[in-house]
């Protein structure tokens, strides 16, 4: 199907010009064709398309939070073109066999590209390497998310292995014996309400262990969800060295600290809210190039699971409909990043790491004017908990182009 797309301000050569093209075949035909099919943009702006690297849909084994299809149209809704999903599943992708069923699903129910993580081990048990050569063809990468690896000599295995077969290991980087049942940062907030703390050092030190590791290996290594002002500084240095290593962060990291949190469900998550002196070397990191992605980590349950406060909800939240509009009201519009930065860190960056090409017109559409209040009970996903919950932003998703196709527009 041929279409053309008139009068946008379309993101080229990491800036804005205002231009019209027609899209035929998975390609961009500079000459608009007033005879295809039409959508008239004015005012409106276009974007690669968003990338999430770090996704929770919860199916197979835990429906009743997230599907492929709700979670899938709730990214594609919100210009995304691709998610990776982690393996915290049941059953656990550790083997072809388990992989499989994920992937019937995605092919039966996925609204946008959805590509699966192996894990690292079995049953995420951190105690044998899952069978990742079988799973390497069909999986963008491997991790444990949800748990972190604790035993240095597997996570050395699990880098080798991964080097041999050209693919990343993604880490989700927590030191159980330093968590100590705690459910929030071990700062300010929690020290005045008597709740049990976290630590930074409980993700800073495995963060530091495996850079070691992967300077030994050469393995490509991603650090997922980094929150402290110690981990964004190890990577640093890591870059400088020589590592492959890259980084994510995501968006309530940038925004808040922990002393603009509530004892409520949808404030919980893992890694916590950290400090404002944390936020703000996060800040620093996206802007210096050393956390090269911001990804949603959109982790839904059900609202039993999120309505007991800080002490008794499960750690996760929503992100994929928020995401873009939040970092744009108080990043963008507030003169912190440009949008051309924003750009880089959600659909650039994260593409060239993760994604094998470039093939293709994948492009999401947006409105910047448009203003509105964040509100869960319009979200498409599942998931309804959301720490955004209430505030005003700017910019709302009107159209999806997956593979030179319109998957919708709504203008």
């Amino acid at each position: 199907m041929k279409f053309s797309i008139k009068n946008a301000y379309v993101y080229t050569n990491n800036t804005f010009v205002k231009q019209s093209f027609s899209v035929m075949d998975n390609k961009i035909l500079p000459a608009f064709d007033d005879e295809a099919v039409c959508y008239d943009c004015e005012g409106l702006y276009i974007f690669p398309g968003f990338v999430d690297v770090h996704v929770h849909l919860r199916e197979p084994g835990f429906s009743y939070k997230e599907t492929i299809a709700t979670g899938s149209t709730a990214a594609l809704k919100s210009g995304y073109n691709t998610v990776c999903t982690m393996p915290n599943l049941k059953p656990v992708p550790d083997s072809l066999d388990n992989l499989n069923i994920q992937l019937d699903l995605i092919e039966k129910d996925a609204k946008c590209n959805v590509l699966p993580f192996g894990s690292i081990t079995v049953n995420e048990d951190g105690k044998v390497l899952a069978d990742m050569e079988t799973m390497a063809p069909y999986v963008v990468g491997f991790s444990d998310d949800g748990k972190g690896v604790q035993s240095s000599e597997i996570m050395m295995q699990a880098m080798l292995k991964a080097k041999s077969l050209s693919k990343i290991i993604s880490a989700h980087c927590e030191e159980n014996s330093l968590l100590n049942g705690g459910v929030i940062h071990d700062g300010q907030f929690a020290k005045e309400n008597n709740i049990p703390g976290i630590c930074s050092q409980s993700e800073y030190l495995p963060i530091q262990r495996d850079i070691e590791l992967a300077k030994e290996t050469g393995v490509s290594y991603h650090v997922c969800h980094i929150s402290t002002k110690e981990s964004v500084e190890a990577i640093r240095q890591a870059k400088k060295d020589g590592v492959d290593i890259t980084c994510e962060t995501a968006p309530h990291y940038l925004i808040m600290n922990d002393m603009d949190i509530k004892d409520e469900g949808r404030f919980k998550m893992n890694p916590p809210i950290r400090s404002e002196e944390d936020r703000l070397a996060l800040i620093k990191g996206i802007k210096d190039g050393t956390i090269d992605m911001i990804a949603t980590d959109h982790a839904p349950h059900s609202a039993e699971e999120k309505n007991k406060g800080l002490r008794g909800s499960n750690m996760g939240v929503v992100g994929l409909e928020t995401a873009f509009p939040v970092l744009y009201t108080y990043l963008v519009k507030k003169g912190i990043i440009s949008l051309e930065k924003l750009i880089e860190l959600m659909s650039i960056n994260p593409a060239k790491r993760f994604l094998d090409s470039f093939n293709g017109v994948n492009l999401c559409i947006y409105d910047l004017s448009q203003k509105y209040t964040v509100s869960p009970n319009n979200f498409i996903s599942m998931g309804k908990s959301s720490p955004f919950e209430g505030i005003d932003v700017y910019g709302r998703c009107v159209g999806n182009i997956i593979d030179g196709e319109i998957r919708f527009f709504d203008n």
